[in-house]
């Protein structure tokens, strides 16, 4: 499979970059789940629900 050292090493110096650019996209999902959860991000959907459902509730209103 391998015909001498430095094919080892290129192998595993690349494996080993690969594992680094996997732990740091884990990092960045870890901090975008977070944001996702924060209690702001919850209120700003929740206010948005209740400005769309809000505003069709007066239009219904209105036109009855």
């Amino acid at each position: 499979m391998y015909k001498n050292f430095e094919q080892i090493d290129y192998d595993l110096t690349r494996l080993n970059l690969e594992r680094q650019i996997a732990l740091e996209e884990i990092k960045g999902l870890k901090q975008e789940v977070k944001e996702d959860l924060s209690p702001y991000s919850w209120m700003t959907t929740v206010l948005s629900a209740v400005k769309k459902y809000g505003i069709l509730y007066l239009i219904r209103k209105v036109v009855r």
